[in-house]
């Protein structure tokens, strides 16, 4: 049982160090893009990690823990995607170092029907 603890309590420490580097991203990346993918892939692995420590430092919570976990690697994803592609298409821009617009032809946005 101590092993587990001790196993529990390094994952809560590596989930708080992934949350605040996340929280860091987000405010250092230049643009919301980058912000998004900044965000969702260090909370998302700091927030997995903290919840199954707590499940093992708490054995009876193990279950309830897993099944949070769960949630949160199938909505993260979807609502940082759904963020993201409102945002393109509402006519955010991505930062000007950006070279690649994979979807400029395919998405109308505000700024290129107020043109026509």
């Amino acid at each position: 049982m101590i092993i587990l603890s001790i196993l529990g309590y390094i994952l809560i420490l590596i989930g708080s160090i992934f949350l605040l580097l996340g929280s860091l991203g987000i405010v250092r990346m230049p643009d919301l893009y980058n912000r998004i993918q900044a965000g969702t892939k260090a909370t998302t692995l700091g927030a997995l990690s903290a919840i199954i420590g707590v499940g093992l430092v708490q054995p009876e919570w193990f279950l309830k823990t897993l099944i949070i976990a769960l949630f949160i690697v199938l909505t993260n994803p979807i609502g940082s995607h759904s963020i993201a592609r409102s945002s393109y298409k509402s006519g955010v821009k991505p930062i000007l170092t950006s070279q690649i617009d994979q979807y400029k032809d395919k998405y109308v946005t505000k700024e290129s029907s107020d043109e026509k």
